[in-house]
């Protein structure tokens, strides 16, 4: 039987580099894949100037995202509306329209609106950290987790929809041991490996021995790469994942790796898959 997944990210592009594979796996077996998507990453790179313009950005963005979308078969696409709040300690930090500064109370209930309409089975969103400390991506995290637990709760603003509780919450999660060799691939070709220092200063990679899930997605890592081309304005020639040849960062690229969230799972638990059971 078909299930519903629904992944819940801050900016366009968040959904290609660690769930695209898992994405397109899904609607390629003819799942219901819908991506909630926070803001347009109005404040993002401009990876060539031909391409956008500070003050079109967003509408760009939102035109590579619906691009990237189709590329891995997601059913529907949703955004929230909130603006980019720019890597932390910038002065984007401050516009009242960034999504770090919208109160839990406005933003919660939009995504547990969502999580009853399309009740998935499995909630897909970023881990506490948000990969590298981008403020948005923590706060989406957090207003993710809370509408996840909220959305069962019949008590909870009825008037959203019927109370669902979705079977599982799932953080994507790029442990250690990949940033470690990509940094040893780099150096290995006498490579610049600075860029990659902002990783390990944002905090600790997740754990290995976290991860509950490793999804082989090799047979749709040519579309998970297409949707990353999708997103010509940060996937330019200088991203710091096209650096290494093609075809060893699609290999590296051929693993998706989770952390089950919720329920709270065993120690040392793993499933083969993120539906598994269900």
């Amino acid at each position: 039987m078909n299930k519903n997944i629904l992944a819940v990210f801050a900016h366009p592009d968040d959904e290609a580099f660690g769930s695209g594979g898992t994405l397109a796996k899904y609607a390629g077996e003819g799942h219901h894949v819908v991506l909630v998507c926070a803001t347009r990453g109005e404040v993002g790179e401009i990876a060539d100037e031909s391409l956008a313009t500070p003050e079109t950005l967003g509408q760009v963005r939102e035109k590579e995202l619906r691009c990237a979308a189709a590329k891995i078969g997601v059913s529907e696409l949703i955004f929230l509306n909130y603006r980019d709040s720019g890597m932390i300690g910038t002065p984007e930090n401050e516009n009242p329209k960034a999504l770090i500064n919208a109160p839990a109370e406005e933003v919660v209930p939009e995504i547990v609106r969502i999580i009853r309409e399309v009740q998935p089975q499995v909630v897909i969103t970023f881990e506490p950290n948000g990969g590298y400390g981008h403020p948005d991506h923590i706060a989406i995290h957090k207003h993710t987790v809370a509408a996840f637990h909220l959305a069962a709760d019949g008590q909870y603003k009825p008037e959203l929809g019927s109370a669902w509780q979705p079977d599982r919450l799932f953080y994507t999660a790029i442990p250690s041991s990949f940033f470690l060799e990509v940094r040893d691939k780099m150096s290995a070709l006498g490579m610049d490996t600075s860029d990659l220092d902002r990783f390990e200063e944002a905090g600790e990679h997740w754990p290995d021995e976290q991860i509950h899930v490793v999804i082989d997605v090799k047979d749709w890592v040519e579309a998970k790469w297409e949707a990353l081309y999708c997103h010509r304005t940060q996937f330019g020639p200088n991203n710091l994942f096209r650096r290494l040849p093609e075809e060893t960062m699609k290999q590296m690229m051929g693993k998706e790796h989770y952390a089950l969230a919720w329920p709270v799972p065993e120690k040392e638990m793993m499933l083969s898959n993120l539906l598994e059971g269900l």
